[in-house]
């Protein structure tokens, strides 16, 4: 296979060295020929970069997640000029949700760098004016106190200063270390640097950048509005989100990663903690190799799921043998799940039936005696609720009922509410919703379990009671009477209490299901 390099999406930041036009302006952090680059990813300058001396004159570049900087070609080092820019900015978290991030170059996690074993590295760390804090950088590449932290402690408005030399080829985690650095980390201060080996790394067709991270936040999952860092829940370890890229939804549906049968695909998988330990694991595929602790020697073949600790990282191939959804997932399942540690790489592709199938049949089967089954428990009636009740218009009902439907139902009725044959009843167009509000709003309220009819078919599972407050399941129910080819009308929170004052529509016990 012929090595080449690998495209980049426009997020994607290349700076050019053009030192015999006069390009490079150290003092300023800015090289002025590439100010329409800058305006790719913002107004402020995030990386600039130069050769310098002797070494040769080169093009360093840099790129956001999940895209990666293209291979280095080279096989001689070079002296680089990298200026790197942290900035305090309120972005996303997940849908209704945003948080104030500290960042390196404006995203979380910040941009990869990727160099080469043997080079030579000047960085510059500016810290924006606007920021409230004090940042610093610690490369976990760095030979040297505090991976260069010690050097580069910057109060806002202000630059640092210091070189170093890639001694040892890996893929490492840099991150803030100024105190309290739990609370830069959990923040969003982190990102990835490659030194790639003197060698280089083995030509793949396609190449992606993905990092782990959990945050904390003053509310519960899915408190709509701006949410602040709790430091209670980050000493307990109990975060909120853990995610893939900075926010919930980062790799799924049109920000999925993609690939076509037959590419092998290389995953630059690091994790920013600042706690947890990742169960990194593709659904669907197994890892032809990892880099274990992302070092420079692919040490496992056939792998499912490799261990990346907090502040750690792996490199992970895959060749993609059949089409289809495959999904990334944080293997503490409820992480994935619940908390949005959950991406998907959509492969492109002929059918290859000799090594995957498909579903050949559905059939009916009848076990000898009775089944086991798990039920919710039965769940007492909440007192009556007061009389007034303030209900909010049904633009905010609706906007609220796609990000409860987002976090909570997605996973088992689908994105287009069609559910999951035979196992997950659909919701779009579906007659168990039309036949009985009350018996809808009982169901999200306290679970259900045993055999239901809808659309004609038979469903015979479990779901669990979600813990919803009221207001979120009046919401969430005309959001989805509202949708999926439904034409019903919504559900007031008067109606949800009106229920749950009632007793009704409780499981019974024996897990006799729903009235």
């Amino acid at each position: 296979m012929t090595r080449r390099r690998l495209p980049l999406a426009l997020s994607t930041l290349c700076l050019g060295v053009a030192v015999a036009l006069g390009v490079h302006a150290l003092g300023s952090g800015r090289a002025s020929g590439v100010a329409n680059a800058a305006s790719l990813v913002g107004t402020w300058p995030v990386f600039t970069a130069a050769a310098r001396g002797p070494l040769p004159v080169e093009t360093l570049t840099v790129a956001f997640a999940p895209q990666v900087p293209a291979p280095i070609m080279r096989r001689t080092p070079a002296r680089l000029v990298v200026s790197l820019e942290t900035r305090e900015v309120t972005k996303r978290l997940a849908d209704g949700v945003e948080y104030t991030f500290w960042t390196f170059g404006g995203s979380t996690p910040g941009p990869m760098i990727r160099i080469r074993e043997g080079d030579e590295v000047e960085f510059h760390l500016n810290n924006h004016p606007s920021s409230h804090m004090p940042h610093n950088i610690d490369l976990h590449a760095v030979t040297g106190p505090g991976g260069g932290a010690a050097s580069s402690f910057t109060a806002p408005g202000h630059s640092s200063q210091f070189s170093f030399t890639a001694l040892n080829a890996g893929l490492y985690v840099y991150h803030c270390a100024t105190a309290p650095v739990g609370m830069h980390i959990a923040n969003g201060m982190y990102g990835l640097i490659l030194v790639e080996p003197k060698e280089g790394l083995p030509p793949v067709d396609r190449e992606y950048y993905v990092l782990q991270s959990e945050f904390y936040t003053m509310g519960k999952h899915g408190e709509p509005g701006l949410q602040n860092f709790s430091m209670e829940k980050a000493l307990e370890e109990r975060p909120d989100y853990v995610v893939f890229n900075g926010s919930v939804g980062a790799l799924v549906g049109d920000n999925a990663l993609h690939a076509k049968v037959g590419e092998t695909v290389r995953l630059f998988v690091g994790n920013g903690g600042p706690n947890l330990v990742s169960s990194f694991h593709v659904i669907g595929e197994i890892f032809d190799r990892i880099y274990t602790e992302g070092g420079s020697v692919a040490n496992q073949r056939n792998g499912q799921t490799t261990l990346i600790p907090a502040g750690g990282s792996a490199i992970v191939e895959m060749k993609f043998d059949v089409p289809g959804t495959f999904i990334l997932v944080d293997h503490s399942i409820f992480r994935a799940f619940n908390k949005g540690a959950l991406g998907m790489i959509k492969v492109d592709g002929p059918d290859n039936v000799a090594i995957y199938s498909g579903k050949q049949g559905d059939f009916v089967y009848l076990p000898e005696g009775s089944t086991l089954q798990a039920v919710p428990s039965v769940i007492a009636a909440a007192p009556k609720a007061a009389a007034t009740v303030k209900e909010p218009p049904k633009s905010e009902l609706l906007a609220r009922g796609k990000q409860v439907f987002s976090g909570n139902c997605v996973a088992c009725h689908q994105l287009d509410g069609q559910g999951v044959a035979g196992a997950f009843p659909p919701l779009a167009k579906s007659d168990f919703l039309a036949a009985n509000k009350e018996r809808a709003i009982g169901v999200v309220m306290h679970g259900l379990s045993g055999a239901i009819q809808v659309n004609g078919k038979t469903f015979n599972n479990v779901m669990p009671s979600l813990q919803l407050k009221d207001p979120d399941i009046a919401a969430v129910l005309t959001y989805v009477r509202a949708n999926f080819g439904n034409a019903l009308d919504g559900v007031a929170v008067a109606d949800v209490r009106k229920v749950r004052a009632s007793g009704r529509f409780v499981p019974k016990a024996g897990g006799a299901g729903h009235e």
